[in-house]
């Protein structure tokens, strides 16, 4: 169904890493790859933020300021009551390419700390914070609708702001339902 979202779902991650593991080889400028790299890095997370978690598994998240300058986190799932198969694979490229990344950022921070190749560490930091803080909201998009869950992460991560966190579920015919 949506195979260009899903093309460009795996291409900025994957660009990124290649380019990060390649970039010797393509240039001597550290501030090229760098640059490059990072914008690589910006372009898959306002992607996969905006665009493909809408079309592939119809979630979405953002943070709204209100009036007195509170930060709300939004979190939406669409109810969808069948899943084409085109759909389904959609959705497991989406979730694998969200878990798997992150994974390999993180091998790439422990293969830089311990190569002492320190310059390349903000790079991969901002590589691990990018894909986390993506795979983070997906999570709470998948599981906001579900109170309980609410009520264990809130208790597990010691919050207790639970109604600062909204999530609204979007049925077929486009009404909205909001949670708590």
């Amino acid at each position: 169904r949506h195979p260009l979202a899903t093309f460009f779902h795996l291409f900025f991650r994957v660009s990124a890493i290649v380019t990060y593991l390649f970039c010797d080889w393509f240039s001597n400028s550290f501030v090229a790859c760098f640059v490059t790299i990072l914008l690589l890095l910006s372009f898959d997370f306002w992607s996969v933020k905006n665009v493909t978690g809408r079309l592939l598994v119809g979630l979405r998240w953002w943070n709204q300021i209100d009036e007195d300058g509170k930060s709300h986190w939004v979190f939406e799932a669409k109810r969808v009551p069948t899943v084409a198969a085109s759909t389904e694979a959609e959705a497991r490229i989406f979730w694998l390419g969200l878990i798997i990344c992150p994974v390999i950022w993180t091998m790439f921070f422990f293969s830089t700390l311990f190569s002492l190749k320190l310059k390349w560490l903000a790079l991969v930091i901002a590589g691990i914070s990018l894909q986390t803080a993506n795979l983070y909201g997906y999570i709470h998009c998948k599981l906001g609708g579900q109170k309980s869950i609410s009520r264990v992460t809130s208790r597990l991560f010691g919050t207790a702001d639970v109604p600062k966190r909204q999530s609204r579920r979007i049925s077929e015919d486009g009404t909205e339902e909001l949670g708590r």
